[in-house]
């Protein structure tokens, strides 16, 4: 299912066709030089400090006020989305111990690279035939697309804050194009979120403080791609085997009953991204990680960071025959992964097997960095 071309005269309805033609699966307009209460929203959120280590959110605050804070020429929003629906409940893997946990949307290639080419593409097309000036935009830059989405009726801000399609369910990116253009809006998205609280339910770190509100520092997409150093104690066991994302608010959403899976080839899942071996993953060295997420979104994180969170889910997974490669990134050039590998141990060994292993560490049957991981990791 896609948008519908209802006047092929209009110019709204021309860049809608080229849109779809260009592979975007929906396409929507929004003014962009309205007043919106999201800027407002965006400075609470920093202000009680939600965003966490995510720093750039603040120093880029005052130009994601608005869109025309960004960029002041910018009249009307072109909206597109592009539906990266899994084929099955990606939370499924979450009962396979041995196994990782991967968000859907880094299990293809990098989104974010296929969409600014098709943007360009829209962008050049539209200057071409109707002039004035443009800017792309996908998430990596400082606008609010999802303010700006649910303005033109691409969808709404669910409960769980992300963006809801009644076409996709929640599996939907968003692009836009800022242009000079006067293009008629579309209706804004209406909230269809009623009383349920299934995302909320669902998040296994209480990471909704309320309704439409995020706390990203409970966030484990947050802990385990933003956060650097350490994941605090009290979230590794909420963690499970999840390892880069966290799908479980996006998929639970009775909206997904109307989700259709990912068109684009290059967004569908690659098989040694869906569900692969902690005990594989452990073992990467920075080589073999480049090489495993080329063209992913997962290697943006790099490698240690990666590994750190692979041996969080090695702790949880009740593993006792993935003792020795955690054994293995004990001696790691990575303080948080000899950290990491520290508390799973801890997880993995009787207390008194750790204990003993603990105390030879401490002695100095290791170098000094180790022993100082061991005093400060696993008390």
């Amino acid at each position: 299912m896609t948008t519908s071309i209802s006047d092929p005269s209009t110019p709204e309805d021309l860049i809608r066709r080229e849109a779809l033609a260009l592979g975007f699966d929906d396409c929507r307009f929004a003014r962009a030089d309205r007043p919106w209460a999201a800027g407002e929203r965006l400075f609470d959120f920093i202000a009680e400090g939600r965003h966490g280590q995510m720093s750039w959110m603040e120093t880029t605050a005052e130009r994601r006020a608005h869109p025309q804070a960004m960029w002041a020429g910018a009249r009307s929003a072109v909206l597109l989305g592009v539906n990266y629906g899994p084929e099955a409940d990606p939370r499924a893997v979450l009962s396979q111990a041995d196994r990782g946990a991967i968000s859907v949307y880094a299990q293809g290639s990098d989104y974010h690279d296929l969409i600014k080419k098709r943007l360009k593409r829209l962008a050049s097309w539209m200057v071409q035939t109707f002039g004035g000036e443009v800017k792309v935009f996908v998430d990596t830059a400082p606008l609010l697309e999802k303010p700006l989405a649910e303005a033109s009726g691409l969808g709404w801000q669910g409960k769980h804050t992300n963006l809801v399609s009644r076409q996709f369910g929640s599996w939907l990116f968003i692009g836009s194009v800022l242009t000079s253009l006067e293009l008629a809006p579309d209706a804004a998205g209406e909230d269809a979120c009623g009383s349920c609280r299934a995302c909320q339910d669902a998040c296994p770190t209480d990471a909704f403080p309320a309704p439409y509100q995020l706390d990203a520092r409970r966030c484990i997409s947050y802990l385990t791609i933003e956060l650097a150093g350490p994941i605090p104690r009290e979230f590794r066991q909420s963690l499970g085997n999840r390892i880069y994302g966290c799908d479980d608010c996006l998929a639970v959403c009775p909206w997904n009953k109307f989700a259709q899976t990912a068109r684009e080839t290059q967004l569908q899942a690659r098989a040694a991204l869906q569900a692969p071996r902690l005990e594989d993953l452990a073992r990467l060295d920075d080589a073999a990680f480049r090489a495993l997420f080329t063209k992913s979104a997962v290697k943006r994180l790099g490698r240690d960071r990666f590994v750190r969170n692979v041996l969080y889910a090695v702790g949880n997974s009740g593993e006792p025959g993935l003792v020795d490669v955690v054994r293995e990134r004990l001696s790691d050039a990575a303080p948080v992964v000899r950290g990491a590998a520290v508390w799973a141990l801890s997880q993995l060994l009787p207390a008194d097997a750790f204990s003993a292993e603990r105390a030879l560490a401490l002695l100095g049957e290791a170098d000094e960095t180790v022993r100082g991981e061991w005093a400060l990791q696993a008390d």
